[in-house]
């Protein structure tokens, strides 16, 4: 079998051409090559088909455009299902985007090796496969998602190839071909300055200069910027007539490959091979999660880039460092970190983390690109190669992460984050985090305290525990203030915890702060969603379901399902399934039940959250056996002779519970 996607998208089967039915045919057949053996979920493949807008019938005609592919392609395919999605293993069969990669990358070892000849022979074999646009015939969706990429592999793959020409001496050779890039290509300085050293060779020397300040004056007005170092360098030895000859050493070269990496030495920088390594200090006394990191080193082992999502507080972010840390061996070429969320809280522009990256990857503040788009193409040209991790800390969304990828198979990435749209991130392993059992907690508490502290008051260590709903953020707090004050016993920490109204002032220490994290999650709801949030919060430790919820918020049931999933969605509330129920169930963690109706009441001016309705849709009478509440009131009193006598009352047609009687 041969596939193809470096031009139009075709599959041959034995010599013999597969039919192919329309663009979506061949959309469904690239995105499922370019994933290469990675599953791609349903909803990916339908937004490649048909964009962001979702329909249900589009997800039907997914399943029949991949049966079509099955049977006609035939058994030589494993196309299989895998849990919402699909994924593709073409075995030993030819794919030309492949066969491309390896054989740039092999020309690029060349090339750096002063293996001119080798480079040029297998970067032009690698060129040669390319019978126009990648993509060509695709839908716009997967088009813009993966063409651009494509595009650059091939763009780099020409520069490299004209570095092996011109050092071979075949500067005459490559005079059109460089013309027609530089034209292409106008902001690429790599190119012009390949253009000026075939001009200036072939004794064209007032066209080079002519090529250099036409170059200069396009940065000038698209950019702002004057040319870089490198083509400033060029242009003083083509006006003083002392350009090297061809088979120059590599550092008279406008080569802008990755630079060899070598262990760093005294008074190293980038430029002497200095090797980034970005990350924040992490936490030495880090405990727990010994499963999640084994799954986390196990992927990045096998070269699948990571998500780690969970509530705030859960230590995402420490975790990420010590995985990042432990699996430095894997990656010699680099550690690269950005915090995505700024100091505010407010998500951060990829042009500043990249900016960042780019300057650790040895670029000059005075040459980075303007442009996002163009500090992406850099960004990944100087990746490219390499074999590093990138670690991508409390993204807000994909949108924001995407940007941010390496684009290169060497490379890994690890995402953190809160938000379930992070998932789209395709090819990732996904860890959820969720707050610690009790004896993580108590081992966490033990590294922070001292396990003979702790060992010495185990009644005071489990209630501590479950004042801090085992997340780890509050245990580190509640640690930190006992290490601080070691004259205190466990159980006087534990007693100042107990009482909710200051449970969240209890739980702040230096700049660890448990209320400020957790209100944070709010930040990004409308008005509408925070006061409907906080009227959930009021009625207590409540498992909701949506037709729980819609009626105590008076709204329709799609209306409240669509609250409570965004309300998950910004790790607000858990949720999970019981047995046999329709309906997925809702609840606030304890701290985060705090946090919201401390904000509901502050936003309200203090005077408490919004009150909540009374279900009229149970009869009245006792509440029945096992229902979690002994409180039985009955339901027979009008509503406001029991708001006249000070009882509130909170009835749910699938819990059947009572909260808060404040006198009965």
């Amino acid at each position: 079998m041969d596939f193809k996607v470096l031009g139009p998208v075709t599959a041959e089967v034995d010599g013999r051409a597969v039919p192919l039915d329309g663009c979506k045919q061949r959309t469904v057949l690239a995105a499922l090559l370019l994933a290469h053996c990675r599953s791609l979920t349903d909803d990916r493949l339908v937004a490649l088909l048909w964009g962001w807008e979702r329909v249900a019938v589009r997800t039907s005609r997914l399943y029949t455009y991949v049966s079509r592919l099955r049977t006609r392609i035939g058994s030589g395919l494993k196309l299989e299902r895998i849990g919402r999605g699909y994924r593709m293993d073409i075995g030993d069969a030819v794919f030309d985007w492949d066969v491309f990669r390896r054989l740039a990358e092999a020309g690029r070892a060349d090339l750096l090796a002063g293996r001119y000849a080798g480079a040029e022979r297998r970067l032009a074999e690698a060129l040669a496969l390319w019978r126009g646009p990648a993509l060509r015939d695709v839908t716009p969706y997967l088009a813009d998602a993966e063409a651009p990429g494509l595009e650059e592999a091939r763009v780099s793959a020409q520069e490299n190839h004209a570095d092996a020409a011109l050092a071979l001496g075949r500067h005459a050779d490559v005079v059109t071909a460089l013309a027609g890039l530089a034209a292409q290509h106008p902001v690429r300085e790599r190119i012009r300055g390949q253009l000026m050293v075939a001009l200036y060779r072939c004794g064209r020397q007032a066209e080079a200069l002519a090529v250099y300040e036409e170059g200069r004056r396009v940065l000038a007005e698209e950019l702002g910027i004057d040319p870089g170092p490198a083509l400033r360098t060029l242009h003083q030895q083509i006006l003083r007539g002392v350009l090297p000859p061809p088979r120059a050493p590599e550092r008279h070269s406008v080569t802008l490959s990755a630079p060899e990496v070598r262990a760093p030495h005294h008074g190293g920088g980038l430029e002497d091979g200095l090797v980034p390594v970005m990350l924040p200090a992490g936490a030495g006394d880090f405990t727990g999660r010994t499963a999640e990191t084994a799954d986390v080193l196990a992927a990045l082992h096998a070269h699948q880039d990571v998500l780690v999502t969970g509530p705030p507080g859960t230590g995402k972010s420490a975790f990420a460092v010590r995985a990042a840390c432990r699996s430095r061996a894997e990656f010699p070429h680099g550690l690269l970190y950005a915090d995505l969320r700024s100091p505010d809280g407010t998500p951060r522009d990829p042009a500043q983390a990249l900016g960042w990256f780019l300057r650790a990857l040895g670029a000059v503040d005075g040459e980075l690109p303007a442009t996002l788009d163009e500090r992406v193409h850099l960004y990944r040209t100087l990746m490219a190669g390499r074999r590093a991790l990138v670690v991508l800390d409390n993204a807000a969304d994909d949108a924001q992460v995407r940007p941010l990828l390496p684009g290169s198979d060497g490379n890994r990435t690890l995402v953190t984050g809160i938000r379930s749209t992070l998932a789209s991130l395709e090819g990732t392993k996904l860890v959820r985090f969720g707050p610690m059992d009790a004896d993580e907690a108590r081992r966490l508490l033990a590294a922070v305290v001292g396990e003979e502290r702790v060992a010495a008051e185990p009644e005071a260590v489990a209630r501590v525990v479950r004042a801090c709903d085992g997340l780890p953020l509050a245990l580190r707090v509640a640690g930190s203030r006992l290490a601080a004050c070691p004259q205190w016993r466990i159980a006087r920490l534990a007693d100042r915890l107990a009482p909710e109204g200051r449970r969240l002032d209890e739980l702040r220490f230096g700049s660890l702060d448990v209320r400020g994290r957790l209100r944070a999650a709010l930040d990004p709801l409308d008005e509408a969603a925070r006061r409907d949030c906080g009227a959930l919060a009021a009625i207590g430790p409540v498992p909701l379901i949506p037709p729980d919820a819609a009626e105590l918020l008076g709204t329709s049931c799609d209306e409240a399902e669509e609250l409570l999933e965004s309300l998950a969605d910004a790790g607000i509330l858990e949720t999970w399934c019981a047995d046999g129920e329709v309906w997925l169930r809702y609840r606030f963690t304890p701290l985060m039940r705090l946090a919201v109706r401390e904000e509901a009441t502050t936003r309200a001016g203090g005077s408490g959250p919004r009150s909540t309705r009374l279900s009229a849709g149970r009869p009245a009478g006792a509440l029945p056996p096992g229902s979690g509440s002994d409180v039985g009131v009955p339901f027979v009193q009008p509503v406001r002779q029991l708001e006249r006598a000070g009882v509130r009352i909170v009835c749910l047609s699938s819990v059947h519970q009572v909260f808060d009687v404040g006198r009965q």
